[in-house]
């Protein structure tokens, strides 16, 4: 049997630095996909990982373990490409974009798109359903009205990603606490200082963006015309706004997502069948393949034509060479090598947080998934933040300022991934405009070094906390162990 070895600092950044160096020759140069770069750079970490003494059986394993993680967030995929497709051909979508289209205009669609998405994502729970539901129309409104959609996709992200990050309903949620030991709405109520704020920044600047739309934007003729060719192609009723109101109903009372969704393009396909007169076959058909339809409109064009399985495949793919990538690195030790390191540079309070901000950054990049953001720091962490007297629901905070919401600014992570896929508009384009992924970070950093709302522990607090150290073994390892199996 090998002797597994711990990689040195050097050793552990050779992966990371050829991940960089791939990628950026990969797309910048070539205008090639991330596939085959991400692929590249696991084969350098799976060299890198055989050095240390693991053996291929060890990698595999990683690998394995790091997709199984994701195949929850690929199976929704999937499934909101059927959604798209059901939808679209049901008339639902195109029944959002009609009236979308007489109760927003160009001067404060932004604004607007930020704030419905960040209530519907409160009510669901979940970015990902409210992206793939009424993210969608939204995108199809923009377009109508003449907005740019990679402005209209980064005010989705930002709406979706606040909803997301404090609704009680969320998985990181309630997965930041459950890993620090804080109780869930101790820890919602905290996030409110640097989310809040966040929000509010975020749509301040999309409503002065807006303004420079104000008479720019689509002429109401062409809206009306739009409109008309909407109501040519498709029966268009406030009816059909039934079937996305019992979708996000179902998830709001704790149905999980996954069949919550699965219903919604059931319910899709119904009404596509009954209300559209679409045969069974072309339903079939249009979830796996997409909707088609050739209207002579090439703005209708671009919103008609979308959905099916078979469009989320590349998004899939992406996704699993990146968390392979992301789970040889977690087997190998590099990850705990580059967060130790990273440790090591935090001297106060301001600089610890700024690490963990830093740290959640870096895994978001380099293991490609959300959910390692929040465990890998919040497992290495919350020693140094107890180590400086400060309470637990700081890192909870941090770990989701940082690690939810940049997570969809990663082309390969799985959320920047499914953003891409569903919102139709690359990660690169929205980046610059989903403000609140990059403004609530930078806020938990301005309150880490200023100590604005950063709750210390009283040391009644901390005598409580090493009495149930001592009552347990390693409490914290086994709580994430049981936290990334339900994920």
């Amino acid at each position: 049997m090998n002797k597994r070895k711990a990689p040195s600092l050097g050793l552990a950044l050779i992966p990371i630095i050829a991940m960089v160096t791939f990628l950026f020759v990969g797309i910048f140069v070539y205008e090639a996909d991330p596939h085959i770069p991400l692929l590249l750079s696991g084969t350098v970490a799976a060299v890198i990982a055989i050095y240390l003494g693991h053996t291929w059986r060890d990698i595999e394993k990683g690998i394995i373990n790091a997709v199984t993680l994701a195949m929850q967030a690929l199976l929704i995929l999937m499934i909101i490409g059927t959604i798209i497709g059901t939808w679209l051909a049901g008339g639902i979508v195109p029944t959002m974009i009609y009236y979308g289209l007489d109760i927003l205009s160009p001067a404060y669609f932004l604004p607007a798109a930020a704030i419905i998405c960040s209530i519907v994502a409160i009510a669901s729970g979940n970015a990902w359903t409210a992206a793939g539901t009424i993210g969608i129309a939204i995108m199809g409104i923009g377009a109508g009205l003449g907005v740019n959609l990679a402005m209209v996709a980064g005010a989705v992200i930002s709406g979706c990603y606040f909803g997301d990050k404090i609704s009680p309903l969320s998985e990181t949620t309630n997965m930041a606490p459950g890993i620090t030991g804080v109780e869930l709405f101790d820890h919602i109520r905290h996030m409110l200082y640097t989310t809040i704020p966040a929000l509010f920044i975020s749509v301040i600047i999309y409503f002065f963006i807006g303004l420079s739309f104000k008479g720019k934007g689509a002429g109401m003729d062409e809206v009306a015309a739009l409109q008309q060719n909407l109501n040519d192609i498709f029966i268009i009723s406030p009816w059909l706004l039934l079937v996305p109101v019992v979708v996000l109903g179902l998830i709001a009372l704790k149905t999980p997502a996954l069949p919550g969704l699965v219903i919604g393009s059931i319910l899709g396909a119904i009404v596509a069948i009954t209300v559209q007169g679409v045969t069974v076959g072309d339903i079939l058909s249009i979830m796996v393949y997409g909707f088609e339809m050739e209207t002579g409109n090439e703005v209708l064009n671009n919103l008609l034509n979308n959905g099916g399985t078979e469009a989320m495949m590349y998004t899939v793919s992406l996704v699993m060479i990146a968390m392979s990538f992301g789970g040889i690195l977690e087997v190998s030790s590099v990850l705990e090598t580059l967060v130790t390191s990273l440790l090591k540079l935090a001297k106060s309070t301001g600089s610890l947080i700024a690490t963990t901000v830093v740290t959640c950054m870096t895994a978001n990049v380099v293991a490609c998934d959300q959910y390692l953001s929040i465990l890998l720091p919040g497992r290495m962490y919350i020693k140094a933040y107890r180590k400086r007297r400060l309470h637990p629901k700081n890192l909870s905070r941090t770990l989701e300022d940082a690690g939810t919401m940049t997570s969809p600014l990663v082309p390969w992570n799985t959320c920047g991934a499914f953003m891409t896929a569903t919102l139709g508009v690359s990660t690169f384009q929205y980046a610059p405009y989903a403000f609140l992924c990059f403004i609530s970070p930078l806020i938990a950093v301005i309150y880490g070094y200023t100590g604005f709302k950063i709750k210390k522990l009283s040391q009644e607090e901390i005598d409580r906390l090493e009495a149930e150290e001592l009552s347990m073994d390693e409490p914290v390892e086994n709580d994430i162990g049981r936290t990334s199996e339900a994920y």
